[in-house]
């Protein structure tokens, strides 16, 4: 185990910076939460209502995932605050030893607008299940993941101005959490949110950038949303740690494979799958029998806790802009099609993708 160089703990969390890239921006950490330690730059696969779609807790434990996360606004919907009390939180709830992080449900915001009204009170949502009304306010969001009981959790994560005082309602005294928002000095870790809403790349790149320059080297960075392989490559050279998306397993779903790209499985009958299964087995079941989106959730899964693996040890062999370069070549056999965003963004950090060095 890398040791570590410089190191920040408050009562919920400690942050310890393993290693740095001498090139980019790219760092090795280790988080410890509540329920154990969590090695950085990591992805979370989104367990949205306490669930991972497809995979028992023990199957998502055997691929290596020590930090997972929940929705607060589903939760708070079904099975609801009074159950999830009397349960003793999400952790029971889903058979779950290890670390969840939980959003504040300000997603909803912008996914459920339709069934939503926000207001300086807060926001009111019209269940999708059956029209029940239900009001969000940032106080009730904290006291919900206080009742999830989360190992991370968000404020809620409206658009405000930065000097707007609803910050302190947002905190309701919990500043010993892993926040969202503008209040760095009291928070143990910073996430960057309102991205993933389909801007350009390249915007993308610039906000994540700009946000990381000036952000305290000894606190978690989390962006959130992030979830294709070639974005989390990216964001981790421009100085991010945590990432959270559906895709990998939606598409899962949808009967598609993430390798060095997405494969639809129907289009390759016949190769032998890392599991032990046959692409033809899998295409058989496809659409069908929910044994292959079980498998490719598994598999996604896998992949992208793997690749981030693979991430964290070149940063601390110090070998990451290599490692970045060999990353695309296979994701991209024909360097014309490298795309503009990444060839831009990973070049303001000192990674040219057209040169030819391992």
């Amino acid at each position: 185990m890398a040791a570590t160089i410089a190191s920040q703990s408050s009562a919920a969390l400690t942050f310890g910076l393993v290693a740095r890239c001498s090139t980019t921006r790219a760092r090795a950490s280790c988080l410890t939460l509540p329920h154990g330690p969590v090695q950085l730059p990591m992805f979370m696969p989104v367990a949205t209502q306490a669930s991972l779609k497809g995979l028992t807790p023990e199957q998502l434990e055997e691929t290596g995932c020590r930090l997972c996360l929940n929705n607060t606004y589903h939760l708070g919907l079904k099975p609801g605050q009074e159950v999830l009390a009397a349960i003793g939180g999400a952790h029971k709830l889903q058979g779950w030893q290890h670390n969840i992080l939980t959003d504040s449900g300000g997603f909803q915001m912008v996914s459920l607008l339709k069934l939503a009204s926000i207001t300086e009170e807060g926001v009111r949502f019209l269940s999708p299940h059956d029209a029940t009304p239900m009001l969000l306010t940032p106080e009730h969001s904290i006291s919900l993941q206080n009742t999830i009981g989360s190992d991370i959790m968000m404020q809620l994560d409206d658009v405000l101005v930065t000097t707007s005082p609803d910050a302190a309602r947002m905190r309701g005294g919990h500043a010993a959490k892993l926040l969202q928002g503008d209040d760095r000095q009291r928070s143990p870790g910073i996430a960057i949110g309102g991205l993933s809403g389909g801007e350009a790349k390249a915007d993308y790149c610039r906000v994540v950038a700009t946000c990381t320059e000036l952000l305290p080297e000894l606190k978690p960075r989390y962006v959130m949303g992030i979830g294709y392989p070639e974005d989390l490559v990216v964001s981790v050279a421009l100085g991010a740690d945590m990432f959270d998306c559906v895709w990998p397993t939606r598409t899962a779903r949808f009967g598609n494979a993430v390798t060095r790209k997405i494969v639809a499985v129907y289009a390759a009958e016949g190769e032998t799958e890392g599991l032990g299964i046959t692409r033809a087995f899998v295409h058989h079941n496809t659409a069908k029998e929910t044994v292959s989106a079980h498998l490719l959730t598994l598999h996604n899964v896998w992949y992208q806790l793997n690749l981030m693996g693979e991430v964290r040890d070149a940063i601390i062999a110090d070998r990451y802009p290599a490692f970045i370069r060999q990353f695309f070549a296979n994701l991209y056999p024909n360097k014309a099609d490298y795309p503009e965003w990444a060839v831009g963004a990973l070049r303001g950090v000192g990674v040219d993708l057209f040169e030819d060095r391992t």
